[in-house]
């Protein structure tokens, strides 16, 4: 199973270290997440694609014991980088490819929240990368997916591809006993129960 291969991390890398910067998380985005997370009590959370690890830094201020990946290693250097208390406080920052590196590798078996900020989108094997991400995730735990929907941008807009298809969206809901939604401009953010 190969959902993204070594050029597709040499792709993420080479932009990061080329001071590449994306899409801020916004207090409206960060409202809508908080309405559906639990108290944190230092439960383990997992963000899949941290880039500059803003998402897994407020996890950790909201009580979760946090784990950021990335196969990028400049995203992972500058999220590190960016460490607010010094080592052993804040975050854990891990360079891996979620969809192909050993899950094992992770700090923790299960997850109370796995966040895919941003991600979903770039993945090849969708429903694969969604199967890795239910085996991390405790019983009645949440994956909180944010991602562009197809169709919201203009026409003339060079980012008009960027969203995914309905059959993509069909694949991200398929096989949840909740599911709930909330649109963002472009974005779609999918709060997701086992």
């Amino acid at each position: 199973m190969t959902t993204e291969s070594p050029a597709a991390a040499a792709y993420w890398e080479r932009l990061w270290a080329d001071g590449r910067r994306y899409r801020q998380l916004g207090d409206t985005e960060i409202r809508l997440l908080e309405d559906h997370l639990r108290p944190g009590r230092a439960r383990p959370a997992l963000d899949l694609g941290c880039g500059d690890g803003a998402l897994a830094r407020h996890l950790e201020q909201l009580g979760y014991r946090t784990t950021g990946i990335d196969c990028s290693p400049s995203a992972v250097a500058l999220a590190a980088a960016d460490q607010d208390s010094g080592p052993g406080h804040g975050p854990v920052w891990r360079c891996m490819d979620i969809t192909t590196d050993d899950l094992n590798a992770l700090p923790d078996r299960a997850y109370a929240v796995i966040t895919s900020r941003l991600v979903y989108r770039w993945i090849d094997d969708k429903a694969a990368f969604l199967d890795r991400a239910r085996r991390l995730l405790a019983p009645g735990g949440l994956f909180w997916v944010v991602t562009e929907i197809s169709g919201r941008r203009a026409d003339t807009d060079p980012l008009q591809h960027l969203g995914i298809t309905p059959a993509e969206a069909e694949i991200l809901t398929a096989g949840w006993s909740v599911v709930h939604t909330a649109d963002l401009d472009v974005l779609r953010c999918y709060a997701l129960r086992p």
